[in-house]
């Protein structure tokens, strides 16, 4: 049998590579924001849609690649729409999310508070990504976000943690495996399934009063699994499976995030509910 530390190096390699390819590479921008379009700080929000929108990438994506169709989408419908690197490494470039989480969350704060003091929004809405949609939950319950936000619409969620089809579970085999993680990338092990991050996260349930909750998830996501986990328990919580609304869509963890109109349509509902449309398959031509 292989000496535990050279079974180590692969299995973290292993894991480390399952988690890149939540991101398209092939997309990979030096992440800067656009100023205009998104991320355009003279935008005012309007009657209809009086609430800035800031979404908040997944783990190793950044402000720009995560959103090439989400932000142009929501800005077509006459939303202020921006959108935040966060969890950077030193000496990482372009691939983000992958700093301690309280860490990420107290970037998100000052983020929303820099686009409510320039839009002169009184609250902002969340949308989003696979860490992006749990993280913000950490600034919403600890850091005084849920005076600030209206809604969290997460696409992907790690909820309760990430066990990435199961991958996770072998790490118990291999000792060190998860202090090198620890070490290396706080934000991967952060999302492991039990980690100290997630239980005080989930304590005590997993909303905050005042903030409209929705959960998108894909029965076919191979990364926030089981898809189940990522739903959340509460009162003011709305959990969607994207399956339920077109049982033709096939995205799972990457796409649905991405470039899914199907889920796009039903973030757009979450940010106007009452102006809400049925999502359906041809949703995705809207």
């Amino acid at each position: 049998m292989l000496p535990w530390k050279r079974v180590l190096r692969p299995l973290t390699a292993l894991l480390l590579a399952a988690a890149v390819a939540t991101v398209p590479a092939a997309t990979a921008h030096a992440s800067s924001a656009p100023t205009t379009g998104w991320n355009d700080y003279s935008c005012r929000p309007s009657a209809a849609h009086p609430r800035p929108v800031i979404l908040v990438h997944g783990t190793l994506g950044n402000s720009v690649d995560n959103w090439l169709s989400l932000a142009p989408y929501l800005e077509g419908r006459g939303y202020c729409v921006f959108s935040l690197d966060y969890g950077q490494l030193d000496g990482v470039p372009v691939f983000y999310g992958l700093g301690p989480i309280d860490k990420s969350a107290e970037q998100l704060s000052a983020f929303v508070d820099k686009v409510l003091a320039a839009t002169g929004a009184a609250k902002a809405d969340l949308v989003g990504h696979s860490q992006g949609g749990m993280m913000p939950r950490y600034y919403l319950r600890f850091l005084g976000g849920a005076a600030k936000v209206n809604a969290l619409v997460g696409l992907a969620p790690d909820n309760h943690g990430a066990t990435i089809s199961g991958l996770t579970n072998l790490l118990p085999y291999f000792p060190g495996a998860e202090d090198l993680i620890k070490a290396t990338t706080p934000g991967l092990a952060d999302q492991i399934p039990g980690s100290a991050f997630l239980t005080k996260l989930n304590a005590g349930g997993d909303t905050v009063p005042g903030v409209h909750y929705t959960v998108i998830a894909t029965k076919y996501d191979e990364v926030a699994t089981p898809w189940q986990s990522q739903y959340l328990s509460g009162s003011d919580v709305h959990n969607v499976l994207l399956q339920d609304l077109c049982s033709l869509d096939f995205s799972e963890h990457v796409a649905i995030g991405l470039f899914d109109r199907i889920a796009f349509h039903e973030v757009a509902n979450a940010l106007d509910p009452a102006h809400a449309a049925t999502t359906t398959c041809a949703s995705a031509f809207s």
